[in-house]
């Protein structure tokens, strides 16, 4: 589901940045993410923990790198509570506080460079 973006004032009202800088940081936050995916396959079969390779096990709400990353600046943007977080992008507030702390690390990792 996600954010609903009409236009371009709308994104930069939810989330800060212009469609230009949306499309500057989408690839390299897709870079960093998958790189953080598959380090953390690595080291789970490594340890020999039962681990599923990136990509495997149920899909969540948040299907594209291009979601995962409207919800990362919406929520810096707006700092909105995480029943608010959960409900604009349609997933119980567990998994909005879960989903925030996994790419949180990744949208600092992708502004860094």
């Amino acid at each position: 589901m996600g954010l609903q973006i009409r236009d371009e004032r709308q994104l930069k009202a939810l989330t800060g940045l212009s469609q230009a800088q949306v499309d500057h940081l989408l690839p390299v936050f897709s870079e960093v993410y998958t790189t953080q995916q598959q380090q953390k396959y690595e080291v789970g079969v490594a340890s020999g923990v039962r681990t599923r390779k990136p990509g495997g096990g149920a899909k969540g709400k948040l299907l594209t790198i291009l979601d995962k990353l409207l919800f990362v600046l919406y929520y810096y943007k707006t700092y909105p509570t995480f029943d608010v977080l959960g409900t604009q992008f349609d997933m119980v507030r567990s998994k909005a506080h879960e989903n925030l702390h996994k790419l949180s690390p990744v949208l600092h990792k992708t502004l860094v460079r």
